[in-house]
């Protein structure tokens, strides 16, 4: 499953800070289509990425009825990206 969006990056701020782009509403839906076979446990979905040129690996982690996409220094600093920047993401769900 491919898919392509556009979401506001977000910090999350627990004992240590992170970054994610949350997925889409109509995005998570078709994910949860595949949720069950694609999870290796925990609801996480493991996915290919692409933010700009930064090409990566990781997973979506279950939030709220959606997902949340994490985006660490290595894809984030390269393109100056920052809270609040609207990030357009190339998603592959790995089945």
């Amino acid at each position: 499953m491919k898919l392509v969006f556009t979401g506001r990056m977000i910090e999350w701020r627990g004992p240590s800070p992170y970054y994610f782009v949350p997925v889409p509403d109509e995005e998570s839906a078709d994910i949860r289509e595949v949720a069950a076979p694609a999870t290796y446990g925990w609801g996480v979905i493991p996915v290919e990425a692409r933010v700009g040129e930064v090409a990566f690996r990781t997973s979506l982690f279950p939030r709220g009825g959606g997902y949340l996409l994490p985006l660490k220094d290595a894809v984030r600093k390269p393109q100056s990206l920052s809270t609040g920047d609207d990030v357009t993401v190339a998603l592959t769900v790995r089945l």
